[in-house]
């Protein structure tokens, strides 16, 4: 444990030194003796933590990956808790996807045994046109990019609700104004209706939604506004956040 100790010490100083510190400048600001700082640079710097250039020490890829790794969970822990967060204060569950090469993907839900999130009982990805998440991305999308997921994903109708063929979809996805939010009854799952809220990420689409069961159909344009609203409080916290 000591020698893992020490070479964090290392992996600290030389980290704080965007232009690199010699041996002996580390080993002073660590308190080191200079024998052993050298023994574990070496070692840190065989196994990619750190690597040496003209008498120089700097972080490695073994490190920079870490870190990497590291801000990512940070970004995705913002997302989490903000979902929570809203979970909590609305009383519903709520949902963060983006289309991605190509795809629809439900990357967070945040969900209570008193507001549980809707079963993906037929497979999200294939079914965009009938759920609101899908419908907000795909409205989202230039008309050929459009297309292509439908010429992939053809309509099909999964309830005696859903939209009947892809060109009353597309006439559908044409008159959504842009920042405008999407909302679906009994679409996709029996018994429950839908919000979903267009999010600005550059050239990306992505969307936070909600989900109530049908008996509640009431408390969806409240609950829709009162998300909008908070999106729009914290949206600068999220705008790097959300791109997990």
């Amino acid at each position: 444990m000591g020698s893992v100790r020490r070479a964090m010490r290392l992996l600290e100083s030389v980290a704080e030194h965007e232009h690199g510190a010699p041996a002996k400048q580390l080993a002073r600001e660590t308190g080191l003796a200079l024998p052993t700082a050298y023994h574990l640079l070496r070692t840190l710097v065989h196994e990619g933590y750190l690597r040496r250039d003209k008498g120089l020490f700097f972080l490695g890829e073994a490190a920079e990956r870490l870190s990497s790794s590291g801000a990512e969970q940070k970004r995705r822990s913002t997302v989490v808790e903000a979902l929570a967060h809203w979970r909590d204060l609305i009383g519903v569950p709520v949902y963060y996807a983006q289309y991605r090469n190509g795809e629809i993907e439900v990357l967070c839900v945040s969900e209570s045994p008193g507001n549980p999130a809707v079963e993906e009982w037929a497979d999200f990805r294939e079914t965009g046109h009938a759920h609101a998440i899908g419908q907000c991305l795909l409205a989202q999308l230039d008309d050929e990019a459009r297309r292509d997921h439908l010429d992939r994903y053809p309509v099909q109708s999964i309830t005696p609700y859903t939209v009947r063929d892809g060109h009353s979809l597309l006439r559908r996805l044409e008159r959504t104004a842009r920042m405008e939010p999407v909302t679906e009854r009994q679409e996709y799952a029996l018994g429950t209706v839908c919000a979903a809220i267009p999010i600005t990420l550059g050239n990306a689409a992505a969307t936070m939604a909600i989900s109530l069961p049908a008996h509640q159909a009431d408390r969806l344009l409240a609950a829709t506004q009162q998300l909008q609203a908070e999106i729009g409080r914290l949206m600068g916290t999220l705008a790097i956040s959300i791109s997990i």
